[in-house]
């Protein structure tokens, strides 16, 4: 009876996944994981004689995510149209019914579908598609206004400047995007400030979200010994800006070029924040890094052949980096999956974000 179950369960899903994807021969249309789709119906609390199974209620979810009208009315509406076609009753055009049951989906396995539907189509990138055979990397972050309620207040304070009652509270959002696909690998959210909220704070949680073959790109916040350190380890190279408390000296070092060497960084005295002690003793007392100079903007990068990663190459490559902060629309996966993860939050519980919008 249980593999009976679990079959229809599979053929459910596999019906699932042909609505929503309609195109055959995709190079990237197998990025909804049966194991991902059966981990949100599992925990899911269903009615027997609910029209709304967990099933039906996040396919139309996806479909009002991804549709410009956005609403809960043609959600329903579409629900509508399938039972019909299927010859099956008609369901009330009433949006409460289903916006209870797009409650009871676990906010838990949404998040972790966020992430590894991200991940999976980043790992599914042809080689047409990457760097150099890396995988491009995009990290960023941006602060959200949320409702002021005392929940939000007490998790995601608003700014010390502002007078109580006059401001809403902020969170951060930290985002790593695949460059090749758009898709949303991983994400944090924290509070705006505080103790370990700060930008590389985030980052530190998802260091294991970068795998062998990612190359990561990111403003000059992330150009710190720590990350280059700890990226290094991993064998994940970086291509940075320099950070503002940093100055080239290309009077030093091992010289590769105009304006381009090798030079070593020692270990800062002060551990950062979001490390331990035992984990920052852990680290090299020395690391090689490469500095460059294109058109008054000096780099830094772990990609240390020069012959290999010419200079000129590496400044184009990190003006992609801008197309996560003007949104452009590079790749259709990109604007899916930016929306399932902005969205998918305020619809499930009003008190947390209610506008999610990459500065």
């Amino acid at each position: 009876m249980t593999n009976l179950i679990r079959s229809r369960i599979r053929w459910q899903i596999d019906s699932f996944k042909k609505s929503i994807l309609q195109i055959e021969k995709l190079p990237l249309n197998d990025f909804f994981s049966p194991e991902t789709i059966e981990a949100i119906i599992a925990h899911t609390p269903q009615k027997r004689t609910s029209v709304y199974s967990p099933l039906i209620t996040l396919q139309a979810f996806i479909f009002q995510v991804l549709s410009d009208d956005s609403s809960c009315k043609l959600a329903v509406a579409g629900v509508l149209v399938d039972r019909v076609s299927q010859g099956q009753s008609a369901n009330s055009i009433n949006t409460g019914p289903y916006c209870k049951a797009r409650q009871r989906l676990p906010l838990t396995q949404m998040t972790q579908a966020v992430a590894t539907t991200g991940s999976r189509l980043h790992q599914q990138c042809t080689m047409a598609w990457l760097w150099h055979g890396m995988n491009v990397v995009l990290a960023d972050a941006t602060t959200v206004l949320m409702p002021d309620t005392p929940k939000n207040q007490a998790i995601f304070p608003q700014q010390s400047n502002q007078k109580p009652g006059l401001g809403f509270p902020i969170a951060r959002l930290l985002a790593l995007i695949s460059l090749a696909t758009g898709a949303i690998i991983d994400y944090r959210l924290g509070a705006y400030q505080g103790k370990g909220t700060g930008e590389t704070s985030l980052f530190s949680l998802m260091l294991n979200s970068l795998l062998t073959g990612d190359l990561l790109l990111a403003d000059r916040y992330y150009c710190t010994f720590a990350i280059i350190a700890l990226l290094q380890a991993k064998g994940i190279p970086v291509l940075f800006p320099l950070h503002a408390n940093k100055k080239a000296d290309f009077q030093k070092g091992s010289k590769l070029g105009a304006k381009d060497h090798l030079v070593e960084w020692k270990e800062p005295n002060r551990k950062p924040v979001w490390m331990t002690a035992l984990e920052y003793a852990g680290l090299p007392e020395v690391i090689t890094i490469r500095e460059f100079r294109v058109k008054g903007v000096v780099y830094v990068t772990t990609l240390l052949n020069a012959k290999q990663f010419n200079k000129q190459e590496l400044a184009i490559l990190y003006k992609e980096r801008w197309k996560i902060e003007i949104d452009q629309p590079y790749c259709l996966h990109k604007s899916i999956f930016r929306k399932l993860l902005h969205r998918f939050r305020n619809w499930f519980y009003p008190d947390t974000l209610n506008c999610t919008q990459f500065a």
